[in-house]
C-alpha cells in the first residue's frame, strides 16, 4: 500500500477491528461474510475482521500535486483457519495516473 503520500496533510488513514468469535456480528462483518460466501461459494463465519481505509489519499509525490486523491479499503478477515482479503476502491476504480509514478512496475492488489 505504498505510493500514497500524506506528507502535505491531505487525506487520512484509519482502521477498525472486529473480534467476533463469541459476540454478535455487526452489519459490516455480516456483509464481509456474505461476500466471501458469494465469491467463493463456500460457508464462512468470521472470527476476526480488520477494515483499513485510506481516505482521499494523494498519490506520491504529493508535494507536486494533491488534487488527485483516491479512497480505498483493505478488509482482512479470518475464521481461524482460512483468511481472505477484500480490496475495495471508490466508484470508478483507481484514479491515480500510474504513468507519472517513479516506479514502472505498478500493481493494484496484493502478493
Amino acid at each position: 500500500w505504498d505510493n500514497a503520500d500524506f506528507s502535505r496533510g491531505v487525506g487520512t488513514t484509519f482502521y477498525q477491528e472486529f473480534s467476533t468469535l463469541n459476540t454478535a456480528k455487526p452489519p459490516f462483518v455480516r456483509d464481509v461474510e456474505a461476500k466471501v460466501r458469494r465469491y467463493l461459494r463456500s460457508s464462512y463465519s468470521a472470527a476476526w475482521t480488520l477494515k483499513i481505509t485510506w481516505e482521499k489519499a494523494p498519490v506520491y509525490t504529493a508535494r507536486t500535486d494533491t488534487r488527485k486523491t483516491i479512497t480505498y479499503q483493505a478488509v482482512l478477515t479470518t475464521d481461524g483457519f482460512r483468511s481472505y482479503i477484500l480490496m475495495l476502491f471508490q466508484d470508478g476504480g483507481m484514479q491515480w495516473d500510474y504513468t507519472r509514478l517513479p516506479s514502472t512496475n505498478v500493481l493494484i492488489g496484493y502478493t
